[in-house]
């Protein structure tokens, strides 16, 4: 099984921020790409920010059992390809996955090897400045985001660590740190 490094969170967060800022300071490890039902936001590419797929074509891959982990989000699907992580981890580097809660505990229980690291927002309404501030998504869709950011942030207890998003270089290096610490015997 691939070393894997799981990030998850709310959405709005700043995980992918966290991890960009991760990969420049260790460039060795791998991310992982997910595939999505969502529609591609201006700038995305397919392959390199997701794996773009209709819900049919998901759903030929969950019931072939192509996903370590797949789950509904804010009306999309997500999901890890086993082909992925596999491609991803052939070099021998630590893969990350950026997932949603579901998927994390989805990850937890068929690769309990895993790093898990829970980040959270410093507060709901700083969430909500950042989800409304991206302007990716209608007001409707930030709404649905911040109803489902509630429960994630009740499950964030599941998780041994936790990094709290409020300054950025501070969320970074304890990032680097666990990440460092984790996959160093790994």
């Amino acid at each position: 099984m691939p070393r894997a490094v799981v990030i998850t969170g709310p959405s709005g967060v700043g995980k992918g921020t966290l991890i960009r800022s991760l990969r420049t300071r260790m460039p060795e490890l791998q991310l992982s790409v997910s595939a999505t039902t969502r529609r591609p936001r201006t700038g995305e590419t397919q392959g390199v920010d997701y794996h773009f797929m209709t819900p049919e074509e998901f759903e030929q891959h969950v019931a072939a059992g192509d996903f370590v982990e797949h789950a509904d989000y804010a009306g999309a699907r997500y999901g890890t390809l086993r082909s992925e992580l596999a491609t991803r981890s052939a070099g021998g580097a630590p893969v990350v996955l950026e997932i949603e809660v579901q998927g994390a505990r989805q990850v937890r229980a068929t690769m309990p090897e895993a790093v898990q690291v829970f980040i959270a927002p410093p507060s709901l309404d700083a969430l909500r400045a950042r989800l409304v501030g991206r302007g990716t998504d209608a007001i409707e869709q930030v709404e649905a985001r911040l109803r489902t950011a509630e429960q994630e942030l009740a499950a964030q207890d599941e998780f041994a660590r936790v990094v709290v998003n409020d300054r950025l270089e501070d969320a970074v290096e304890e990032l680097v740190e666990i990440v460092r610490d984790t996959t160093a015997t790994g």
